[in-house]
């Protein structure tokens, strides 16, 4: 079976990305399970160029097939805030339950017509030969007045669907990675390996 290495230490985005990559022909392991232990500075301004930072570095250290995400929330009333920052959105060690309530109080009196906002993803593809793909995908809804839901992570409880009447951690496991920008993503990329 063929090694296929995801450039992320994140143990709740693995799980993801075995269950929507899973059918495929490939061992899927993360970086640590692979053995890489490699600083990369994300400074791209993108999630494109993001993406392909890491996933280059992964496959240059290993020489193997790379698949990479960055991802983020672009909330329109916030200028598209926090955007590529969205890991490290007021320093990447506070809690995602402070990020949370701190874009929940910079919104708080704003009508929920003007608290559009999207998850984006970008998976790049690093190959050994050095080829280079990359796919995007976003999913639409609107900040929610409070967290609700206990499933998914990071921004997911305060990302809420109107077609739903929930928000992304209230959803099963099942049903995000058939909507997700992530789950749409992966399925995007699973076509050109």
């Amino acid at each position: 079976m063929k090694k296929l290495i995801f450039a992320t230490g994140n143990k709740d985005k693995m799980r993801e990305i075995r269950q929507i990559l899973g059918d495929m022909d490939y061992e899927i392991v993360s970086m640590k399970e692979a053995g890489v232990d490699i600083d990369i500075v994300e400074d791209g301004t993108t999630f494109e160029e993001n993406a392909i930072i890491k996933a280059r570095a992964v496959m240059e250290a290993t020489g193997c097939l790379v698949l990479a995400d960055d991802s983020g929330l672009e909330i329109d009333y916030l200028g598209k805030e926090p955007g590529v920052q969205s890991a490290r959105y007021m320093g990447e060690n506070t809690s995602y339950r402070i990020k949370n309530q701190i874009l929940l109080d910079r919104l708080h009196g704003v009508p929920a017509a003007v608290r559009g906002t999207r998850f984006v993803c970008v998976i790049a593809a690093a190959f050994p030969d050095g080829r280079i793909e990359t796919r995007r995908a976003t999913i639409e809804g609107r900040i929610a007045d409070k967290p609700a839901g206990e499933n998914g992570f990071g921004y997911d409880p305060i990302f809420y669907l109107p077609d739903r009447q929930k928000t992304t951690a209230e959803l099963t496991e099942e049903e995000k990675n058939e909507i997700s920008h992530r789950g749409k993503a992966l399925r995007m990329i699973k076509e050109i390996l």
